[in-house]
């Protein structure tokens, strides 16, 4: 049992899901490139729940004496 020989519609079917799983994976590199950069760089941030934490006031210091 031989195969058909594919139609040139097929080629250009196959092409274009090659181009789509491209640009699919481009972005998922970009999110993860981009959260693993905000991840990074968080350093003494904390949630955003709108609550004042006292760890995250700046200390003034008074006068010396």
């Amino acid at each position: 049992m031989a195969f058909r020989a594919e139609h040139e519609m097929h080629k250009r079917r196959l092409g274009r899901n090659v181009g789509l799983g491209l640009v699919l994976v481009a972005f998922v590199a970009l999110v993860f490139g981009l959260t693993v950069v905000k991840v990074m760089n968080l350093g003494e941030m904390q949630a955003f729940d709108h609550v004042v934490r006292p760890e995250m006031i700046p200390v003034e210091e008074g006068p010396s004496q």
